[in-house]
């Protein structure tokens, strides 16, 4: 028997679907929504977008543990 298996990254330019982009970050379906919609289709794009957001919330969270 002959398989053959394709297995195929996604390129940059076909933007992300949405409940996969929020799984993949942890972010609610309107959170990951807005990211998409101010940063894609670039998936590099909308990934920076998603860490930069990450960061932000754990700084903030940081900041408000300190008061």
């Amino acid at each position: 028997m002959d398989f053959e298996i394709d297995i195929r990254h996604p390129s940059d330019d076909q933007p992300y679907e949405i409940t996969s982009f929020a799984q993949k970050y942890g972010l609610t379906i309107p959170i990951a929504d807005a990211v998409l919609f101010a940063k894609g289709p670039s998936r590099t794009a909308c990934d920076a977008a998603a860490l930069a957001f990450l960061c932000a919330i754990a700084a903030q969270a940081k900041r408000q543990r300190a008061q």
